[in-house]
């Protein structure tokens, strides 16, 4: 079973929507697929799938003694999947004990299936991340937006350090330099992981040794969502860069996807994109990356070398050409056919019109207080 945790760095940049709709993908494809609820803090993974309110589901197995895992496990729909809720009505589910953490991640493994794919909660709280590191090859979701990319990349210097804290024993001088850092009030976010682990290679080099033979382990993948033009997917070289140099870790691209208005409409349906409109672009890439997922599947979720990863966002750039012009094609058409009224084309480029005025605010602002950093100095 390969387990696909799904992550972002902050909510609304379409991570559930890409969990649910490539859970459908793989099970279209006639693999077996088991679709888990993780955001524990505010479940709504069912309305997605069209599933009405839920009686039972994680939260109610974890604090139930007489209730087994498969009792909360939902036949769906849709040929091949299967569905395991959240149930965010009960208080502390958002904060889970490390002992109910333990006992989940190991009902979850148990699992009989091809894909586990785990919508995880947004941000970067404990169990989250825990949750993300559960599988070696997790997936990331963004967008093309500033803060969007900022937040991937701090999601994944979080999760560099939880890596660290679970590597380093208390009483090793690694784990005791991290521990004098949170103790002088340092903040980790600020902390230059190179210089770090130059710093722990010669003083603890058996600990260095040990968090460099997990990283080898660690193989996160990026998808881009929410492209409104081609020049988007340039963002993703940025992350790739940022990540590569700043914390050491090379992401592989799994594909982008543009923002299209039918995700709304087939939300208020209660009816997954996937399935209320299978030709659109956004469908039509959702099943793009289900392909490869599929080849990793054949290929025993084979990691990409350098050169390989290196391709894989040469790939997303020529999808993000590709799709742009169909897109384009398909409101032409719908134009000429009487489908789209030209009132809404306007109304849909003034909306476009206000994104980017917006965006340029966002952009302005952030460069000021990068800036502002810059001028203060990063301190370890």
């Amino acid at each position: 079973m390969h387990v696909l945790p799904v992550a972002s760095g902050k909510g609304g940049v379409g991570k559930s929507l890409f969990a649910s709709n490539i859970a459908i993908a793989l099970a279209e494809a006639g693999k077996k697929v088991i679709l888990a609820d993780l955001d524990l803090g505010a479940s709504n993974l069912h309305l997605i799938l069209g599933i009405g309110a839920v009686k039972q589901g994680i939260g109610t197995f974890l604090t139930s003694s007489n209730l087994s895992f498969e009792d909360i496990i939902i036949d769906t729909d849709y040929k091949n999947l299967r569905f395991i809720p959240g149930d965010a009505e009960i208080p502390g589910m958002a904060n889970l004990k490390t002992g109910q953490k333990t006992k989940l991640i190991r009902k979850l493994f148990t699992l009989d299936a091809d894909f586990l794919i785990l919508d995880l909660g947004a941000g970067t709280s404990f169990n989250t991340i825990d949750f993300f590191l559960s599988s070696s090859m997790g997936v990331i979701v963004t967008a093309p937006t500033l803060t969007s990319t900022l937040n991937a990349y701090l999601f994944l210097k979080n999760t560099v350090f939880r890596l660290m804290t679970s590597i380093f024993s208390k009483k090793s001088p690694a784990g005791m330099y991290l521990e004098k850092l949170r103790k002088e009030g340092t903040s980790l976010q600020k902390v230059y992981i190179p210089k770090l682990l130059e710093r722990i290679k010669h003083d603890d080099p058996e600990s260095y040794l040990k968090y460099q033979e997990r990283m080898k382990n660690f193989h996160p993948m990026l998808i881009l969502n929410m492209l409104e033009n081609p020049k988007d997917a340039a963002k993703a070289d940025k992350i790739r860069r940022s990540t590569k140099e700043y914390l050491g870790v090379d992401m592989e691209h799994l594909g982008v996807i543009y923002f299209d208005h039918y995700q709304e409409i087939a939300l208020n349906s209660r009816l997954p994109v996937i399935k209320y409109k299978p030709e659109c672009v956004l469908s039509q890439a959702l099943y793009r990356i289900a392909d490869k997922l599929i080849q990793k599947d054949d290929d025993r979720f084979f990691t990409p070398d350098i050169e390989g990863l290196k391709n894989s966002y040469i790939t997303a750039n020529m999808e993000a050409e590709i799709d742009f012009n169909v897109k384009a094609e398909t409101m032409e058409e719908m134009l000429h056919s009487g489908a789209l009224a030209e009132g809404d084309l306007i109304d849909t480029i003034k909306a476009q019109q206000y994104e980017i005025t917006a965006l340029k605010k966002e952009n302005h602002f952030i460069k000021t207080q990068l800036s502002k950093a810059i001028e203060e100095g990063f301190t370890m």
